[in-house]
């Protein structure tokens, strides 16, 4: 009698616990997508005043308009192959890093890692970061913010967590075999590795296709500036209004957000049980 009601009581515990989850995430999801769709249906509708969740009237004019600009065609450019170079790159070096800090019989294996995980918690800031670049000579140069947003910590510490996650068994048996480690590496060790890549690839050009502190520091060829730093300049400085009298200057500013957000709300969803499984990796292990 005990034992069923203790089975009772586990059970409506986990029910309660069950709908508080669902009912937290759809709350959590709700707050998320709102903002969202205020700023679209404020880029479509020139009638809208106040919070609106769906437009009275759609026009997407606002969108003809900043599309027609050819000033954009450039940053955007920008953008598109700076994100492609910094992912690749960025994967590359990520997992080669990642394939080398597993390697625990390897010698100063404990100094690496510490020596990673401490660029976690320091850095040396803004200002020795930008004597140092100028120093170098690598103003104007695309690869000053195209490498620091390649590899980071974080990053190869994730990679490094899903590598520890493959059965050690593959690793000897590829050696047995006659392997080499670029072997196992290219031929194991990648192909099992979609999740860690899909996750970090996405982290990796978020963040690129996002920048705009390095693009300001560090570039100022107007030629090599990106979408990014483009908009702020044409939001900031009235660049977005026309000739056109049906579209609000607000229009424009809302449309300009969703052509910014809109290529990962398009690609995501492909990468998603990827980028689910890999972070979840990452975050079991350590």
């Amino acid at each position: 009698m005990k034992e069923k009601l203790s089975w009772k009581k586990g059970r409506r515990a986990r029910t309660v616990f069950v709908i508080f989850n669902y009912t937290f995430i759809t709350i959590l999801c709700i707050a998320m997508v709102i903002p969202l769709l205020k700023v679209f249906v404020d880029s479509v509708d020139p009638t809208t005043y106040g919070i609106r969740l769906f437009p009275k009237k759609i026009d997407f004019q606002a969108y003809k308009q900043i599309l027609s600009k050819s000033s954009l065609y450039q940053p955007l450019w920008v953008s598109v192959y700076t994100t492609i170079m910094a992912t690749g790159i960025g994967l590359l070096l990520t997992t080669l890093a990642g394939f080398v800090v597993i390697q625990k019989d390897m010698p100063g294996h404990k100094f690496i890692v510490n020596s990673i995980m401490l660029t976690m918690l320091f850095s040396g800031g803004m200002i020795p970061t930008y004597i140092t670049i100028k120093n170098l000579g690598l103003m104007n140069n695309i690869l000053t913010v195209v490498l620091p947003a390649s590899l980071s910590a974080y990053n190869i510490i994730l990679m490094k967590s899903f590598f520890e996650g493959i059965p050690s068994t593959l690793y000897e048996a590829a050696e047995l075999d006659g392997a080499t480690p670029m072997g196992i590496f290219s031929k194991i060790v990648l192909p099992l590795s979609k999740p860690a890549l899909a996750s970090i690839g996405l982290f990796i050009s978020v963040g690129m296709w996002n920048s705009y502190m390095n693009f300001v520091l560090y570039i100022t060829d107007a030629n090599k500036k990106n979408f990014q730093v483009k908009v702020r300049d044409l939001i900031l400085n009235d660049g977005l209004s026309g000739t056109s009298i049906e579209v609000s200057e607000d229009m424009l500013k809302n449309a300009m957000v969703i052509i910014v957000v809109f290529p990962f709300l398009i690609i995501y969803p492909f990468l998603q049980k990827y980028f689910v499984k890999g972070v979840t990796i990452g975050a079991v292990k350590g």
